[in-house]
């Protein structure tokens, strides 16, 4: 598949999947808009990637519409009514449990923001009918798909922890043993829920007899969530978050993600001046930068109903002249903030008209809390893992909250007329290897191609370690990471050239003459493709 693929006319997408990618494209050569061809999209990539994603998780959107307006669709699930901090005391527990069914906590929200996503679809001239869209994913998943190395590599790691994760081993093993790259594995019930979701539409997911039997399954292993939670389900269409920068206005999603904090490294890092890429300059100052963006993030992004604050004031001119000029252009900060992970998988499609899609659909780790439902086929997410049971902090677990989600899909229009849709997997590093394609790409001039392909770095707390550091690959010149450790960072070089640590991003461009470029990461097992 073609990491990079450019001059494109009617339309363009990216995946981390080269069969999702041609899935995408399909559509496109159908006369489908960039909105559909993401649908389909959406439900190809989780029958071939269901490491990284399903939908038994969420999902959230950015369309860029023709006219210029910026929309976000917000698939993020509420926790089950069964959900209290007294349900996780009672059995023993004094932290929610990352797998198994009490990690199985949140209503599965990406479906409801399909459904969304389809309205728009047709407000656009969309004319695909949903089993056309879902076509590709039935056929991956009743046929079989192959296993990637990443998803075997990470189906041997996790194993271990999937002692209470029902279903799990059915799915994920072969023959009861991890299935090694290039086996094929089948997913015959989510095969089924698909072919059942084209007959009934996508609220039957909810609200028909696919919710039904969801809902059956999780009562069955002990989950929080009841069929009241599923029916009671809606995403909601939102205002993204913006700010106006040198280059054009950036724009993300609102809370419950961090895209606050990915715009806001943006911000401050542009009132940095760095000249050159690849600089120390230009590693030192987005990772300070993230480090001060984390601190906001961390103080008030929670749930929306929650937050009382005016997030518009961390945009303003003098809010983020007065940051920026805190960061010492030679020096690291003290870092001591937590560490968020994250398995996902970013997506991008533009049409010729002038549609530009930035989705990103995460299970939270990857696997999720590892339960398959039996009679759908569908993961679930462990996405609820990140409440706390302390009802003084800001992420306090109660039924029907919003779970903090590092999901953060991004767009910007540029004041050369570009559109651009951005975005990766990855956590904490989401926001961090945006800033990275972002500036490499916009600020400094790169190739889109060479943005994704040029090392990265993530600052966050290393696999099985209790101090956090800065991760970076291993093609930096060792004096540039010579000066790294001379300011005060707690610098370690990875092995990996190519490290799935540092995410999988991708971004598709539309052209102000018109024109449609794609890319994706060289890390990942997909690219990019147009007509």
């Amino acid at each position: 598949m073609t990491l990079h693929s450019a001059g494109h006319r009617r339309g363009v997408v990216a995946a981390p999947h080269a069969a999702t990618v041609e899935d995408g494209r399909a559509i496109l050569a159908e006369g489908g808009n960039a909105i559909e061809a993401m649908l389909a999209m959406a439900a190809s990539i989780a029958a071939v990637y269901p490491h990284m994603n399903h939908i038994g998780g969420d999902g959230f959107w950015l369309v860029r519409e023709p006219s210029g307006r910026v929309r976000a669709l917000m698939g993020a699930g509420r926790a089950g009514a069964r959900a209290t901090p007294r349900l996780y005391r009672e059995a023993g527990y004094d932290e929610i449990p990352a797998r198994g069914p009490l990690a199985a906590l949140t209503v599965p929200g990406a479906v409801a923001a399909w459904m969304l996503a389809a309205d728009a679809a047709k407000a656009h001239g969309g004319k695909m009918p949903l089993d056309l869209l879902l076509a590709p994913a039935i056929k991956h998943a009743s046929d079989g798909y192959v296993v990637t190395r990443s998803q075997a590599q990470l189906t041997a790691e996790k194993l271990p922890e999937m002692d209470k994760a029902v279903g799990f081993k059915n799915a994920f093993l072969l023959d009861g043993k991890v299935p090694e790259a290039g086996a094929r594995l089948k997913q015959t019930a989510f095969a089924a829920t698909l072919e059942q979701l084209t007959h009934a539409g996508l609220d039957d997911f909810y609200r028909g007899d696919i919710g039904r039997e969801i809902a059956a399954d999780l009562d069955r292993i002990g989950s929080p969530v009841t069929r009241a939670d599923m029916e009671s389900y809606r995403a909601i269409v939102d205002a993204p978050l913006s700010v106006v920068a040198q280059a054009g206005t950036l724009y993300n999603s609102p809370p419950p993600t961090q895209g606050l904090a990915s715009l806001v490294i943006l911000a401050l890092f542009e009132r940095l001046r760095v000249a050159r890429a690849e600089s120390f300059e230009h590693i030192h100052g987005i990772v300070e930068a993230t480090k001060r963006a984390f601190r906001i993030r961390d103080q008030v992004v929670t749930d929306p109903d929650k937050i009382t604050t005016d997030l518009g004031q961390y945009f303003l001119p003098a809010f983020l002249d007065a940051e920026a000029a805190k960061i010492d252009a030679r020096r690291a900060a003290r870092w001591p903030a937590l560490y968020g992970e994250g398995d996902t998988i970013w997506m991008g499609a533009a049409d010729s008209n002038g549609l530009v899609v930035s989705y990103i659909q995460s299970l939270y780790w990857e696997f999720g809390s590892g339960c398959v439902l039996p009679a759908t086929g569908i993961v679930m997410q462990n996405r609820g893992a990140s409440f706390s049971l302390d009802p003084k902090t800001l992420n306090a677990l109660a039924p029907g909250r919003r779970p903090f989600h590092t999901l953060n899909p991004a767009l910007a229009v540029l004041k050369d007329k570009r559109i651009i849709a951005y975005g990766t997997m990855g956590g904490d590093g989401q926001p961090q290897s945006q800033a990275v394609v972002f500036t490499r790409h916009v600020t400094f001039g790169q190739p889109l191609d060479k943005a994704l392909d040029a090392p990265r770095w993530l600052l966050g707390r290393t696999w099985g370690s209790t101090h956090t550091n800065l991760r970076m690959e291993s093609r930096f010149d060792g004096n540039l990471v010579d000066r790294l450790l001379s300011a005060g960072h707690d610098v370690a070089v990875l092995d990996q050239a190519y490290s799935d640590t540092m995410g999988h991003a991708g971004a598709v461009v539309l052209h102000a003459n018109g024109t449609l470029e794609g890319a994706h990461d060289p890390r990942a097992d997909g690219g990019a493709a147009g007509i």
